[in-house]
């Protein structure tokens, strides 16, 4: 297992459908499946190279498993935050300590940037997600903000956690 950098030679169609299979297979019953069947291919391509944004990848014998992006605090409510934006694995990788690995690698890329604090969003419906990032240390800050996927009203909630 190596995490590292996003590198320009990196496949950003790669990387886009890790976001894609990953949301196919993690938001189910969450987000309105009609939308899941329609991600488009290589949606997610021009986020990754965001200004500000600082992009790792996990890979295992070359294979690109998962991605996390990081960058400082879009959310007002907590300045001088790092905030983790994303991070998604191949369904196939869920639950066999890829996604922790990604996890620390991403808190300590903010760490490196001198954050002391990181947030996180999650859907308030992705347990599995929200048991993760507790397991790691991360707690519920109580604030929601409301989002609208493929039609449907949701939720996500603020996770926090001090370096």
């Amino acid at each position: 297992m190596e995490i590292r950098p996003l590198r320009k030679t990196d496949s950003r169609l790669e990387v886009s459908r890790i976001y894609e299979e990953s949301w196919k297979h993690a938001y189910r019953g969450i987000v309105p499946q009609d939308y899941l069947d329609h991600i488009p291919v290589g949606g997610w391509c021009g986020v990754l190279d965001q200004a500000g944004w600082d992009t790792l990848v996990i890979t295992e014998g070359g294979r690109l498993l998962g991605t996390s992006s990081v960058c400082p605090s879009r959310w007002e409510g907590c300045p001088g935050f790092g905030e983790i934006v994303s991070l998604y694995l191949l369904p196939e990788y869920m639950g066999r300590g890829f996604g922790k690995a990604l996890l620390e690698a991403a808190v300590e890329a903010l760490a490196g940037q001198g954050f002391r604090e990181v947030l996180l969003w999650v859907l308030e419906e992705n347990r599995r997600a929200r048991r993760f990032y507790e397991r790691a240390g991360f707690s519920c800050s109580g604030d929601r903000m409301e989002d609208e996927i493929g039609g449907k009203l949701l939720w996500e909630v603020l996770y926090c956690r001090s370096l």
